[in-house]
């Protein structure tokens, strides 16, 4: 039983009322969440890291961009010039842009969280913009040393630790939010590619931009057939898995029943990262239209949505690689441009998001010991 004078007791029950204060309807009641606070994350990083599986996927990546290089005939040494002469105040701006997308990626998924019921009022420890925004560079960053794209449950485990909601909710919201940005970045794709390409797409851009339309009817049939028949799928799951469940359905489902505000900032994200893109082409001097860049960045991203390796490692720049000369850019300064982006997208979020997961490890030891401390001490 919870004594009810004890607001630590009320608030590991789910009860976040402060006194005297009446119980919401149930419509508006906070997203209670009965699996333990002091769970072990759903992924340890560094003990993925060191599996055999995460070396392969590595040494996959390697075998792509030298086979790559190798069958593209690239001058390296002609790469490595161009690469000392890239401008670095346009490599800075460039840098800037892809983590003010990140930042308004955190921002816009602190929306999302707010829509699910998981705020202050309720009795939530919601991060503001800036925490949020640390969560999701750690998601990244586990994306980018592990396969499988992993960080999205780790994400969702570091909402749970940080402000005390549903794992299963805000995984939720993960999955609705990968859904609209998939039907969002085909939209831009396809509309930048039209320009770009006209009636003469090639061929392997065109299996992207399938890959993608496959991606969205996949999403959309699949979210149509988890709502519709939710009540039958949940009769057949054991009861000790039906609270994690419904949990991942409100996540999902209380945000596709609003999806524009958060489509149109997604529409915001790809069009900065073809700007990205657009700045490392001009830091390297190569001729190239924000439209061709939309497209060049976009269906990088589309090739990443079977997670080969981490984070797309060495299929992306492969992709580059080849994807720019069909737009007019000669292979050599592709390359640089390749290596020079992927610098931006993927090893500098190696470089920051490496401190950030050794200070959270020294975060949770410290509060664990505490915490053992505190109830050595009290017994």
């Amino acid at each position: 039983m919870v004594n009810e004078t004890d607001p630590t007791a009320k608030h590991l029950a789910g009860d976040v009322r402060s006194p005297g204060q009446v119980a919401p309807p149930d419509a508006e009641r906070p997203i209670v969440d009965d699996e333990s606070s002091s769970e072990t994350p759903p992924v340890s990083i560094g003990r993925r890291f060191l599996q055999p599986k995460t070396f392969v996927s590595f040494g996959l990546a390697a075998f792509i961009v030298y086979f790559a290089v190798q069958r593209l005939e690239v001058d390296l040494d002609d790469v490595w010039r161009q690469l000392r002469d890239a401008n670095p105040l346009l490599l800075v701006t460039a840098l800037l842009t892809f983590y003010s997308a990140i930042l308004i990626r955190a921002m816009r998924w602190r929306m999302m969280l707010k829509q699910v019921g998981i705020t202050r009022k309720q009795g939530y420890r919601l991060p503001g913009n800036l925490g949020t925004f640390q969560i999701l560079v750690l998601s990244l960053f586990a994306n980018c040393v592990v396969p499988a794209r992993l960080g999205d449950a780790y994400r969702s485990f570091l909402l749970k630790d940080r402000a005390g909601s549903s794992f299963g909710v805000g995984l939720g919201t993960i999955l609705a939010e990968r859904l609209i940005d998939v039907v969002v970045m085909v939209g831009v794709v396809v509309t930048a590619g039209v320009v770009v390409f006209g009636a003469n797409v090639p061929e392997r851009a065109e299996q992207a931009f399938l890959l993608g339309i496959g991606a969205v009817i996949i999403g959309i049939i699949g979210s149509v057939v988890l709502f519709v028949f939710r009540e039958r799928i949940e009769a057949l799951i054991p009861d000790r898995f039906g609270g994690h469940f419904q949990r991942l359905n409100q996540g999902i489902f209380e945000i596709l029943r609003k999806p524009f505000p958060f489509a149109l900032l997604g529409g915001l994200i790809w069009l900065m990262d073809g700007l990205r893109v657009y700045l490392v082409c001009l830091a390297l001097g190569a001729t190239i239209t924000i439209p061709e860049a939309i497209v060049v960045s976009l269906l990088s991203a589309l090739v990443t949505i079977i997670p080969i390796t981490p984070a797309g490692l060495g299929v992306v720049e492969v992709f580059m690689i080849w994807i720019l000369p069909q737009v007019g850019v000669a292979s050599d300064t592709a390359a640089a441009i390749a290596i020079l982006d992927r610098l931006i997208t993927y090893w500098s979020l190696i470089v920051v998001g490496l401190p950030l997961y050794l200070l959270n490890l020294r975060r949770d030891v410290v509060v664990t010991t505490g915490t053992t401390g505190q109830a050595v001490g009290e017994t």
